[in-house]
């Protein structure tokens, strides 16, 4: 039988994805009320607009969104309609594509960007002090490093997330 989580565990389990749906549902809200862009959308036209000459292959682009190929494909297939992205053959592989962001993209992003900074801002980072940030970073780097190198390796799955008995 797997062993179950303590009290304090499942407390901060549940907090963590409570208050982190809450606060994503939220921020997408303003965003796409603001923006009428998606966080998905956001966070594609972030990427690229940090890469060389604002293109990304679509494999290394649905890595750093940790996107299945079909999502991205949908996911890129949609902001193309909107003329945020375009989609091009690889210069130095013509079998493979690139996303590349278009000048509609990167003005979208640049008019969006303020109010989402602010909204991260408002509901998350003006709450912090800088002990928490780090405390924050460093177990969400050391989460996300530990995911990256679990990829190919599955976890024995328990059949439930229950209260160890203390």
């Amino acid at each position: 039988m797997t062993e179950g989580l303590d009290t304090a565990r499942l407390a901060c389990w549940r907090s963590y994805v409570e208050s982190s749906q809450l606060l994503l549902n939220r921020l997408e809200d303003e965003l796409r009320g603001a923006s009428e862009l998606s966080l998905a959308d956001y966070h594609v036209l972030v990427l690229l607009s940090e890469a060389p000459r604002q293109r990304l292959r679509m494999g290394e682009l649905a890595s750093r969104l940790i996107f299945s190929p079909s999502r991205l494909t949908y996911q890129i297939s949609s902001m193309e309609r909107r003329g945020l992205v375009a989609r091009q053959s690889c210069p130095e592989d013509r079998r493979g594509s690139e996303a590349v962001l278009t000048a509609t993209g990167l003005l979208t992003l640049r008019e969006a960007a303020p109010q989402h900074a602010a909204s991260v801002r408002a509901y998350l980072m003006d709450d912090l002090d800088e002990a928490e940030v780090d405390c924050l970073t460093q177990v969400f780097s050391r989460l996300a490093e530990r995911l990256k190198a679990h990829d190919s390796t599955p976890i024995p799955r328990p059949s439930s997330l229950r209260v160890k008995e203390n």
